[in-house]
């Protein structure tokens, strides 16, 4: 990685992103001793323009910006640095320098156990229930997603949401585990809504 900090005076922009919840925490710059230092501790480490040194974001407060990666643009001359906060990024006491809460979207952890059952159809462990689901074959498979769909179905007449909720999240597994052994994924059913979701969309 060939960065240019001659460009802008031996300074280049570094934007601070969540590792995990992907929000922009901050935005800094460094020159290419914070870079190195940075590299070298794995903590996040500036130059201060206003205090002409190098400071280590979190030396003080212990609020830490530990090392996940990094990449330059196509320009080499602004990193995106992406990092796992230690408590609020902000010297104000805020999540990230905009005032925003840096919660962690709970559907990105849709895309995390498509992943996690791809690796288990690549890799077929023995004792895995989903390794069982695919060894079963598409019609086991498809029969689990309907019994599921089902026992929502009673519990959203006749239950509670929380078993609603329960029952949902059991069919919403195997329908993935189904995609999944016909190659397909989770984000494939949600290019599907944004496509639906366009006013000129025409059923088919």
């Amino acid at each position: 990685m060939k960065i240019d900090f001659e460009k802008c005076g031996g300074l280049v922009p570094a934007i601070i992103q969540d590792a995990t919840t992907k929000n922009v925490l901050m935005l800094g710059y460094m020159n290419e001793e914070a870079y190195n230092k940075t590299i070298e501790t794995q903590k996040v480490t500036f130059y201060s323009r206003s205090r002409q040194c190098l400071w280590t974001k979190g030396e003080t407060s212990g609020n830490y910006l530990n090392l996940v990666s990094m990449a330059i643009d196509c320009d080499n001359d602004t990193l995106l640095v992406k990092v796992n906060p230690v408590g609020p990024t902000c010297h104000t006491g805020t999540d990230t320098c905009w005032g925003e809460k840096n919660d962690v979207n709970p559907l990105l952890f849709l895309t995390y156990i498509q992943d996690f059952i791809e690796k288990r159809h690549r890799e077929m462990p023995e004792g895995s229930y989903t390794t069982s689901l695919f060894k079963d074959g598409i019609n086991r498979m498809a029969q689990k997603v309907g019994e599921e769909a089902l026992e929502a179905v009673i519990e959203a007449t006749n239950g509670t949401n929380e078993r609603l909720v329960y029952e949902g999240a059991d069919m919403l597994y195997h329908l993935v585990v189904l995609l999944t052994s016909k190659g397909l994924r989770i984000e494939d059913l949600a290019k599907e809504l944004q496509v639906r979701h366009d006013p000129n969309w025409q059923k088919h």
